[in-house]
């Protein structure tokens, strides 16, 4: 009997080819795109970051201080306008009506017709010569009795407690009665109590808040110094030495804290005494001239801020767009190079 045996057919040459043709047709319709896919995303501009809050730091001077009026007029009228406001003493009276909402020309206006002898409420043997009652109550009139709080902007006023020396930053409560407290000037006004501690002018540790104003969050600090120097000569008195000895004390205390400003304004009113009212239209002059010196200075800083938060936002992007890239596995020292017999010629990263 014969056995037939089936006939195969003869093994292909290629026999991977069916399975090549797969593959190949494989990653095309996966490089394909289908039109049930949705669109790819498109990139959006990252927000451009928030302007710098400008501060400003008013500093002590008694008459002196109508001189930061014609600042703030200046900075305002060329489009800088303050965020926080800091003051000491006659910048604390100026720095309560600016932040209450009062533009600087109406400020001026109250200035102009201001009786200062409105506020001399004079009492002997307490302690000092005015009581200090007469300017807390104009300061709350002119601000609609707002607390500090519910100020239009960040106000802070600064003083001296009495019993410890230390600065005291005054950021709620009664308006009024932190300026009186702020503007005491020891030997002349009454000490202010306030919940049973005693305070005095802010100028003894705090001529010129550049602190304070950063404290309120300002990222950038205009500081005007009104404050008196020494004039180059030497007196001869008792109340002359006295008094040259307690700017020259000032002087030192308030550099270093004026080291910590982004830009000083220097009026120059050291020639206005600090009971010279009949001089606060040449005070707000000078103010004004040293606001317009100080602008380009001003600008200057506010764009290098501008500068370096915009660097910064971009360097954030760039490191979130690096965490995010994709991985090529077929890159390096891997095995799917190793495997890949064209891997050599392809470049990694």
């Amino acid at each position: 009997m014969i056995r037939m045996r089936p006939i195969l057919p003869a093994p292909s040459p290629f026999p991977l080819a069916p399975l090549l043709f797969l593959l190949l047709a494989a990653c095309a319709g996966r490089d394909a795109p289908r039109a049930d896919m949705p669109p790819a995303p498109v990139p959006v501009a990252p927000a451009a970051p928030p302007p710098p809050r400008i501060g400003l730091a008013l500093g002590g001077g008694a008459a002196k201080g109508f001189a930061h009026i014609g600042a703030i007029k200046m900075l305002e009228a060329n489009g800088i306008r303050a965020d926080v406001v800091a003051g000491t003493s006659a910048g604390s009276v100026v720095g309560a009506l600016y932040a209450s909402g009062m533009d600087p020309f109406r400020i001026q206006e109250r200035a102009v017709a201001l009786d200062e002898s409105t506020l001399r409420d004079v009492r002997l043997f307490s302690g000092g010569l005015v009581q200090g009652q007469a300017l807390q109550d104009y300061v709350n009139a002119e601000v609609g009795r707002l607390p500090i709080e519910r100020m239009k902007k960040p106000f802070a006023a600064v003083a001296t407690r009495l019993d410890t020396g230390d600065r005291v930053v005054f950021v709620r409560g009664n308006t009024g009665q932190a300026v009186r407290a702020s503007s005491s000037v020891p030997g002349v006004f009454e000490p202010t109590r306030i919940g049973g501690r005693s305070y005095v002018d802010g100028g003894v540790v705090s001529p010129v808040p550049v602190d304070a104003a950063r404290q309120l969050g300002a990222d950038i600090v205009i500081a005007i110094d009104i404050s008196s120097k020494a004039g180059g000569s030497t007196p001869t008195g008792m109340a002359g030495i006295v008094n040259q000895s307690i700017t020259i004390m000032g002087q030192t205390l308030g550099r270093q804290e004026l080291a910590r400003a982004d830009v000083v304004i220097r009026p120059q009113v050291n020639e206005i005494g600090p009971v010279s009212f009949e001089q606060r239209n040449a005070a707000i002059l000078e103010g004004e001239r040293a606001a317009v010196a100080a602008l380009p200075q001003i600008r200057a800083r506010i764009a290098a801020v501008e500068q370096a938060r915009r660097d910064g936002q971009a360097r954030r992007a760039a490191a979130r767009a690096a965490e995010n890239a994709p991985v090529d596995i077929d890159c390096g020292d891997s095995w799917v190079r190793r495997l890949n017999p064209f891997a050599k010629d392809k470049p990694c990263g």
